[in-house]
């Protein structure tokens, strides 16, 4: 027969219950009597010590009190002189109709009195032999070597363990039949969600994801119902996508023809750049050979066309080269300790004579103290170039560049400013991509490739730095990060002027 994790569980709680109702009525059988004794002593032992303290030899002071401790520990307060004569009893005497002098009823002998006497404390019990009881008493010194003793009969305690036994018999029945009912009910509650779960996982089987668990308790089986129910919009989602399959493949056939076509229009870009160099060198060397020159300076201007157009195809290559050997991701820096400053002021000196040339004003802009960098320093450097030729092919108005070097923290940040026209804000993000120019006709002016710019996002990222580009009100600004150098490097640039 099959049994149900409900009833699995019912028959669980219900043993369990037993086991408890079962050891707690052989404690309370077994280890009562005598946790209730020891506790008894602990008390006779506490009221021993606060007699002590407040007793002074004057009875009639503390006689209140001692009638109060009489009654608590439900038995006999004695006092004695160290020969055994006894001063005070709180048993009533017939004869003089009052708590007060008498012999009462001792148990101690004359040797337990002296060891009292003496500063011994004594706990123990006695047998009264006359009504054949047992009685715990507690014996303690005095001032005036006098002695105190506190007795309880025993059998009180023997007598309230039996009621209290008698007593467990009907709540550990009452405790058994609420712990039937609390099992079942809780056997129940806890066992419908997950009756629930099968109920929805069987429903999944059948490809129907209508039904979810709605248990929102945050406990395991509340994260389940979770679980199951995402799992649910999982699959639900997933055969709607193959459902949708073939719009997905035409999609990806779509951007496979993208990727082809941007394949088509690099080849067509780099055709379009051999073209018109070796056509200049073509015409130019047909001529030299058909002897149409009649002078040495058409033959001088001849040659420099094609030296010069040569010079462009071979800039050309050299660029798509390097392009694609840092693309191809097998590139690896060579990076050591830079001293940014003077690599700067060396790229920069460089252009002394051009910025001289096109009556360029340079404003350099260095902060003190700027820490070193850790690069490739011929990467870096050709990156400074870069910009600076673009700068100067596009300085404009009051014909102005600027470079500044500043320190940020962690990081120095280069930037190259030049004033003229702004970049349109719609071409700012292509400016990065190979052979894009905002002004064709201008960019073949000054002999350039359109993959400078392209390789310089390729270095900076290999540099894992930030870059970008800025309109200003009067210009445009270039601008890269590199990390301060925090290594200890041997190899570092120093300016050479």
């Amino acid at each position: 027969m099959k049994k149900s994790i409900r009833f699995k569980l019912f028959i669980g709680i219900t043993c369990f219950v037993l086991v408890i109702v079962g050891l707690s009525w052989i404690l309370n059988t077994k280890y009562l009597e005598k946790y209730y004794i020891e506790k008894k002593k602990d008390s006779l032992m506490e009221y021993g010590k606060q007699i002590q303290l407040t007793y002074d030899d004057n009875i009639e002071k503390i006689e209140d009190e001692l009638a109060k401790i009489q009654d608590v520990i439900a038995g006999d307060i004695t006092i004695l002189t160290d020969k055994g004569e006894v001063i005070y009893s709180s048993l009533f005497m017939e004869m003089q109709g009052k708590w007060g002098k008498g012999r009462g009823n001792l148990l101690l002998t004359m040797d337990d009195i002296h060891r009292v006497a003496k500063g011994d404390v004594i706990l123990e019990q006695y047998v009264y032999h006359r009504l054949k009881t047992k009685i715990l008493v507690l014996s303690v010194p005095l001032e005036s070597n006098q002695i105190l003793i506190l007795q309880t009969p025993v059998e009180a305690i023997k007598d309230s363990v039996e009621i209290v036994q008698n007593f467990y018999i009907y709540v550990g029945v009452i405790s058994l039949i609420i712990g039937i009912i609390v099992a079942f009910l809780f056997s129940r509650k806890f066992t419908k969600p997950i009756v629930e779960l099968n109920e929805i996982a069987n429903n999944m089987a059948r490809l129907d994801f209508s039904k979810k668990c709605l248990n929102v308790s945050e406990d395991e089986i509340g994260q389940l119902g979770n679980t199951i129910n995402y799992l649910s919009d999982k699959l639900d989602i997933t055969i709607s996508e193959l459902n949708s399959a073939n719009e997905k493949l035409k999609r990806d056939i779509e951007k496979e023809r993208q990727l082809e076509l941007l394949r088509k229009e690099f080849v067509s870009s780099v055709s379009h750049e051999l073209k018109t160099p070796i056509a200049l060198i073509q015409g130019y060397a047909e001529g030299l050979r058909d002897n149409v020159i009649v002078d040495e300076e058409n033959k001088e201007f001849y040659c420099e066309v094609i030296i010069d157009e040569s010079d462009k195809m071979g800039k050309l290559v050299k660029d798509l080269l390097e392009l694609s050997q840092i693309e191809s991701g097998h590139y690896e820096l060579n990076k050591e300790k830079i001293e940014i400053c003077g690599l700067v002021e060396d790229v920069v000196n460089k252009y002394k004579l051009i910025f001289e040339d096109k009556k360029i004003n340079l404003i350099m802009n260095i902060e003190n103290n700027i820490g070193e960098v850790r690069g490739d320093i011929s990467k870096i450097e050709q990156v400074l170039i870069n910009f600076i030729n673009n700068a100067i092919n596009h300085v404009d108005n009051e014909k102005v560049i600027k470079v500044n070097v500043l320190d940020k923290n962690n990081k120095i940040k280069i930037e190259i400013i030049n004033t003229g026209r702004n970049i349109p804000k719609d071409e700012l993000s292509k400016i990065w991509e190979s052979f894009y120019r905002i002004d064709k006709a201008r960019t073949r002016k000054y002999g350039g490739t359109g993959l400078g710019l392209s390789i310089v996002r390729r270095i900076l990222e290999l540099h894992k730095s930030l870059y970008g580009v800025l309109n200003l009100d009067d210009g445009v600004k270039f601008w890269f990060e590199l990390d301060k150098n925090n290594d200890k490097y041997t190899n570092k640039h120093k300016s050479k002027y």
